[in-house]
């Protein structure tokens, strides 16, 4: 199935995304579904982050585990990432990286929704625009806009897989 598959890097579908879009029979888009639609309603909101990274030469085992987060309203990041623990890699150091949350601008990347009243509201406008596409299934955080875990956006995107699979 992929080696009749064409792929195209540093193209953006929203661009021509009629022309793609009659290529296929089935498109599933997880971009922002207010962006899909040239914000013609209004633009949701979203949280970013930000990524700092620190290589520690002199530390092997900085936190135990891939992933910490933290909760608490003193500390300004969100999550420390240890990466050598998610390939158990024994070398010496170790990298890990920070993330800090941030407010969305045009120049910023969408991370998260902010699900409240209003711009709950906006997505269910979006959503009965998106229903009426014929060939084109939202999905992810952006294209849903919900904020899911990855255990839940991965069952979420073999559960819309599997519908594909079965029209």
């Amino acid at each position: 199935m992929l080696e009749k598959s064409e792929i195209k890097l540093n193209t953006d579908y929203l661009e021509k995304k009629e022309y793609y879009n009659s290529l296929a029979d089935k498109v599933i888009y997880t971009g922002g579904i207010d962006e899909y639609f040239g914000f013609k309603l209004g633009k949701l909101e979203y949280r970013s982050l930000e990524f700092k990274m620190e290589i520690l030469e002199e530390v092997d085992n900085y936190q135990g585990n891939a992933v910490i987060n933290y909760t608490d309203s003193k500390t300004p990041y969100t999550r420390i990432i240890e990466h050598k623990h998610f390939e158990a890699n024994d070398c010496k150091g170790t990298i890990i990286t920070k993330e800090y949350p941030q407010a969305y601008t045009n120049n910023s990347i969408a991370y998260y929704p902010i699900n409240d009243d209003k711009n709950n509201s906006l997505y269910e406008k979006y959503h009965a625009l998106a229903e009426k596409e014929e060939n084109v299934y939202f999905g992810g955080r952006l294209g849903l806009y919900k904020y899911y875990d990855m255990d839940k956006i991965m069952e979420q995107a073999l559960s819309l897989a599997k519908k594909l699979e079965e029209e």
